[in-house]
């Protein structure tokens, strides 16, 4: 071999992105349009999962919505359960648990979540992209359409299918704003003017702007840049992991192979079509085995599946599957890895639960005034002056009371003398201790304090009496 002779690396492919041509630029994508099985289950799911996207904001129990999560009020309503800022500590086991349960999933079937469920998927494979088809054609018709000059085919097809996407996103802004705020807040923001609703408008016009960007120019790039999912998959998966994988035992060596023929030379099944290539997404040879790109969409499955119809082969050259599968023959779901992720997983679970079963429907935090020691009255009774914040987690309007437990100290409520919380709201208040000068025995006691709801004590809270002794 001679020392400037190029030497061939098989994983030649892994250095560099399906997507990126050798001068950097982008090299846009053209999947085939692709039919099968799996193409069909995924359509059907689709239309369940895109039914109940759009439905949730709708979906009420009580007159309050099912899902909400508004960040900008630090308020999340999830399955009907509402939390606030307080009960961060539930909804950080919330987080871990689904963090455990998709690395559990992943480690046992791969991405498989990425390629039925996600809802960049969704909207990209099962609503945009069959609206592309449906206007510009397959991919070579896309192909020689991007070709050609702007002529009036050209600017009727783009623009239609530009105005198309544009009418969807802005439909898509709208459902996350109904997941954010709530359905009721994005009826009141779309029925009145924008300048009544100045900043409602930009945050959907923004998202409309975000969604279209995505779909129209980003697309699979979210998947494969963006998206940090992708990338995890070399240390969740393992080779009892299922995956969309290609056979390479039984494919190799590739080489046309012909109906009812015999052929001369052994060859494996894969007659090297490159239609696998050419439905796939994200660009990607599934015969390069598992990479971080795949997002485990099937199409390479069932279009393989027609090709070794058609040339009188068994199906599943390409298939769901393990590495020890195919290799070996074998097939071990539950390894120890999978034995600790569930045992996590089902602790998290437990402690979430508990968490959730034993927390306060009404909390309050009782702090002394900022700034301030004692006041001196002429009665001869000293008073410190505090802050209370409530917070009632609960969907019925509260009536609450503060009772100091020492009889000596007597409380004055500044301001409205009843408190009463409304559903699912916070009250910022303040009051007065007070204690008879003659009785004070320490400069600084400790008061506690009985939080009642609805005439029951329900917790006791502790602060400090601050006062000069005479």
């Amino acid at each position: 071999m001679s020392s400037n002779q190029e030497v061939f690396d098989p994983n030649s492919f892994r250095d560099s992105l399906g997507t990126m041509k050798e001068d950097g630029k982008r090299n846009w994508i053209y999947p085939k349009k692709v039919s099968g099985k799996f193409y069909q289950w995924r359509t059907y799911l689709s239309w369940v999962l895109l039914a109940i996207l759009f439905a949730g904001p709708f979906i009420q129990v009580g007159g309050r919505p099912y899902m909400l999560f508004n960040i900008f009020e630090r308020k999340f309503i999830i399955f009907g359960a509402a939390f606030w800022p307080q009960d961060t500590h539930i909804l950080i086991f919330l987080l871990l648990i689904f963090f455990i349960f998709i690395i559990l999933f992943t480690a046992v079937f791969g991405r498989v979540f990425c390629g039925w469920a996600c809802p960049q998927t969704l909207f990209m494979e099962m609503v945009f992209r069959k609206i592309e088809y449906l206007i510009e054609g397959d991919a070579n018709q896309q192909r020689k359409l991007n070709a050609m000059p702007w002529n009036s085919e050209k600017l009727w097809k783009k623009g239609l299918k530009l105005s198309i996407f544009l009418l969807i996103s802005l439909l898509i802004s709208h459902l996350v704003m109904a997941y954010l705020i709530g359905i009721d807040q994005v009826v009141e923001i779309v029925s009145q003017p924008p300048s009544a609703h100045m900043t409602g408008f930009i945050g959907l016009m923004a998202f409309t702007g975000v969604f279209l960007f995505v779909f129209s120019w980003f697309r699979e790039q979210a998947c494969i840049v963006v998206c940090p999912y992708g990338r995890l998959q070399g240390v969740l998966l393992d080779a009892n992991s299922i995956n969309v994988t290609y056979d390479h035992v039984r494919g190799e060596p590739r080489g046309m192979i012909r109906k009812n023929k015999v052929e001369e030379n052994i060859k494996g099944d894969c007659i090297d079509c490159s239609l696998c290539v050419q439905v796939c997404p994200t660009g990607i040879d599934i015969r390069n085995g598992v990479q971080m790109e795949c997002v485990n969409c099937t199409a390479c499955i069932d279009v393989c599946d027609e090709v070794m119809e058609k040339v009188d082969r068994p199906k599943g050259l390409i298939r769901y599957a393990s590495d020890n599968s195919v290799l070996k023959q074998t097939q071990k779901l539950i390894t120890t890895r999978v034995k600790v992720y569930s045992l996590l997983l089902v602790i998290l679970v437990g402690a979430f639960v508990t968490l959730l079963a034993t927390r306060d429907d009404l909390s309050a935090t009782v702090t002394r005034f900022r700034g301030m020691t004692y006041q001196e009255r002429d009665t001869g009774e000293v008073s410190n002056l505090y802050e209370v914040s409530f917070i009632n987690k609960t969907f019925k309007d509260q009536l609450i009371e503060l009772i100091p437990e020492n009889t000596n100290y007597k409380l004055e409520v500044v301001g409205d003398q009843n408190w009463t919380l409304e559903s699912q709201s916070k009250f910022d208040g303040r009051f007065f201790l007070v204690k008879e000068q003659q009785n004070i025995l320490t400069n600084q006691d400790q008061v506690t304090l009985l939080l009642i709801q609805n005439g029951e004590v329900i917790d006791k809270i502790k602060t400090s009496f601050v006062a000069p002794i005479k």
